[in-house]
C-alpha cells in the first residue's frame, strides 16, 4: 500500500483549513499533504486534502467547479461578510418583512455566468505580499482589485421570509475557484436595500470530489491503516480536464529521463476537455494540450506523469513526473 493519494475530508466548523491538514499529517505519519482550496472556519463539507506525492497536483485542479449549499440571514451587514463577524449596519426589522420572494429572485439573477467579485476583506488573498485578514485584523486598509469569476449556476433552494433579522434564503450554487459565496450574499442584500450575510455554507462538491465520498476527521483517526489507505484516491484521478495518453516501454523511460517524445509514438486515448473549446475564464494555454500519460514500468502499466504537447503536436515532453521506483 502507499501514502500517495488524495484524501476527502468532510470538514466541520470551528476548524481551519490549515487545522484539518495538520490532522492528516498526524494520521498518516506524512509530512507533505496540503489542500487544494481554503474553507472558511465556520463552513463544512469537502475538502480534499493531498498527501505525499499527490501534492503535486493542486495546480492542476484550476478548471475544476465548485459546488456549495449556502444559507443568509437579511438585515444585517457584518465586517466579514457572515454572521459570525461585527455587526457594522441594519435595517429595521419592519424593512426587513417587506421583502417578497420575488424581490430574492431579482436580487439574485445576476449571480449567473461571467462576473466581477471584490474577494472580502476577511480573506486569505494577498496584497503586497500580506494577507487580507491581516489587514482587516490590524484595522487597516488595501487595494482589493476585483476579479473575474464564473458561475454556472445558482439556483434558490427556500425562503423564510417575514421574520425579522432571522428571515433566511438558502441557495445553492456551482461556480469557479476563487468564488466567495460570502461576497454574493453580501451583494445580494445591497441588491435587496436591506444588508445581508452569510449563515451557513455547507461545500458539496470540488470537482469529482464530493460530500458523500468524505470521511470526518474522527472517523479516519479510528481506522487502521489499511482502511485510511483504500480510502486514498489515485493521484491521475481528479485530472478529468486532462487528455490521456500511453507511451511503449522505450518512450516511457524518454519521459521518465526528461525528453520529449514524438506524438506520432503516443496512443492518444483522450483529448483534453478544453483543447477545442473554451473555459470560461482564462486558462493556463498547455491546459489545452495537457495529457496524463501512462506505459509499461517493470512491464505493468503504469502512471508516469503529466506531459504537455508542444503548439505544432509534433512531441510530448513531462511537466511533471509522479512515478518513481519502490
Amino acid at each position: 500500500m502507499t501514502n500517495d493519494g488524495i484524501i476527502i475530508i468532510n470538514k466541520q466548523q470551528n476548524m481551519t483549513s490549515h487545522d484539518v491538514v495538520a490532522q492528516v499529517r498526524r494520521i498518516f505519519g506524512i509530512r507533505r499533504t496540503g489542500h487544494t482550496g481554503t474553507l472558511d472556519p465556520m463552513a463544512t463539507g469537502v475538502l480534499p486534502v493531498c498527501v505525499g506525492r499527490a501534492t503535486r497536483i493542486m495546480e492542476y485542479l484550476d478548471l475544476d467547479l465548485k459546488e456549495y449549499r449556502c444559507s443568509m440571514k437579511l438585515g444585517r451587514r457584518m465586517d466579514t461578510q457572515d454572521v459570525w463577524g461585527q455587526e457594522t449596519a441594519r435595517v429595521p426589522p419592519e424593512r426587513v418583512n417587506l421583502i417578497r420572494r420575488e424581490d430574492v429572485e431579482e436580487a439574485f439573477a445576476v449571480f449567473h455566468g461571467v462576473i466581477s467579485q471584490t474577494p472580502p476583506m476577511y480573506s486569505a488573498v494577498r496584497v503586497n505580499g500580506k494577507k487580507l485578514y491581516e489587514y482587516a485584523r490590524a484595522g487597516e486598509t488595501a487595494e482589493v482589485k476585483a476579479r473575474k469569476i464564473y458561475i454556472d449556476r445558482l439556483t434558490i433552494e427556500a425562503m423564510d421570509l417575514g421574520r425579522g433579522y432571522e428571515s433566511t434564503v438558502t441557495f445553492s450554487v456551482r461556480c469557479s475557484k476563487g468564488t466567495y459565496i460570502r461576497a454574493i450574499c453580501e451583494e445580494a442584500g445591497e441588491r435587496l436595500g436591506v444588508y445581508g450575510a452569510m449563515s451557513a455554507l455547507t461545500r458539496e462538491a470540488s470537482g469529482i470530489f464530493r460530500i458523500e465520498d468524505a470521511v470526518e476527521l474522527t472517523e479516519l483517526a479510528a481506522m487502521d491503516k489499511e482502511h485510511r489507505e483504500r480510502l486514498l484516491m489515485n493521484i491521475p484521478d481528479p485530472l478529468v480536464h486532462f487528455g490521456e495518453l500511453e507511451v511503449r516501454e522505450y518512450d516511457a523511460k524518454r519521459l521518465l529521463n526528461g525528453l520529449p517524445v514524438w506524438t506520432g509514438h503516443c496512443t492518444f486515448r483522450r483529448e483534453p476537455e478544453y483543447r477545442d473549446k473554451d473555459f470560461p475564464l482564462p486558462i493556463r494555454p498547455e491546459f489545452r494540450r495537457a495529457y496524463k500519460a501512462f506505459g509499461p514500468v517493470e512491464g505493468k502499466m503504469t502512471f508516469l506523469g503529466v506531459v504537455f504537447a508542444d503548439e505544432a503536436y509534433e512531441n510530448v515532453k513531462a511537466d511533471k513526473i509522479f512515478y518513481t521506483r519502490g
